[in-house]
């Protein structure tokens, strides 16, 4: 392990000022920045485990998982079902980089995960909603995705699909602002960087650099845990529908709540998601 890494989301030094200049200036050029082995693998195997929880759960109730694409679901849940998200939430490399990019007043707003299962098809290139004007007016980012894998990644899995540098793509061509039209798939293609985490790895990108999920051509399910980060200003939140209880939200360090913007609740109700990507529900390719 690294100086920087967590076992089990044990704190580590803070990162130097360089270092974090040096991931705040590569997730500017690329849109996507990774780190290998932030957490050990029994750590995300109980990650797993939640996850496969929630997913049953939503399948069997109307609105629980949305469609993005044939075979593959999109599942939005809260903080309190996953027993690792105070670890994954303060972990020092993501505290850093959300920092960085957003200041100091960021806002968790987003828990949720992908699965594509057997079967799930090429996705169409896509960002996952319209440039923000700030974005647009001004060149900065007002949001992060940070991605955790939840099993090993395998050629024939279905890898995510990212072409760097694309994040300030202007898109006003971009059908719903989201979907580039297919005359400029081949720079895509050109461009495109297949990832292949590993149980412990953690990514963080813009939700604005095109990328697409590939065929799955396995029998294995490739899950992905998505935590969306919102910086003042941004309205992602909108889209979403986090709560707490009032017994969870007691438990919590204070450096969290400071970053965790949500209702705080007697009793959860199970999330109805929001946010549909039309062109990917109806299977699009």
């Amino acid at each position: 392990m690294t100086p920087h890494e967590t076992a089990h989301g044990a704190t580590v030094a803070p990162f130097s000022a360089p270092e974090v200049e040096e991931l705040h200036a590569r997730l500017y050029r690329d849109g996507v920045i990774g780190l290998p082995g932030a957490f050990d693998r029994s750590w995300v195997q109980r990650l797993g485990e939640d996850v496969d929880v929630a997913f049953a759960d939503a399948l069997d109730r109307a609105d629980g998982a949305v469609g993005r694409g044939p075979n593959r679901y999109y599942v939005e849940i809260h903080p309190e079902q996953l027993r690792g998200f105070v670890e994954l939430a303060t972990h020092p490399w993501i505290s850093a980089v959300c920092e960085s990019v957003l200041g100091p007043d960021y806002r968790i707003v987003e828990v949720g995960f992908d699965v594509p299962l057997p079967g799930a098809v090429d996705q169409p290139w896509h960002r996952d909603f319209p440039m923000p004007d700030v974005t647009r007016d001004t060149g900065t980012l007002d949001s992060l995705a940070i991605n955790v894998t939840t099993v090993d990644t395998e050629e024939d899995m279905g890898p995510f699909e990212i072409a760097p540098g694309t994040q300030f793509d202007d898109g006003t061509d971009f059908e719903h602002g989201m979907f580039p039209p297919k005359s400029a798939y081949p720079r895509y293609q050109e461009r495109a960087s297949r990832r292949y985490p590993r149980m412990g790895d953690i990514s963080i990108r813009s939700a604005l650099t095109v990328h697409r999920g590939t065929e799955n051509h396995s029998r294995k399910s490739r899950p992905v845990l998505v935590l969306g980060v919102d910086g003042p200003g941004a309205i992602n939140g909108e889209r979403h529908d986090l709560a707490v209880t009032s017994r969870f939200w007691a438990t919590l360090p204070e450096s969290l709540r400071a970053h965790l913007d949500c209702p705080i609740v007697d009793t959860l109700r199970p999330i109805t998601q929001k946010h549909t990507i039309e062109g990917l529900v109806m299977g699009a390719s």
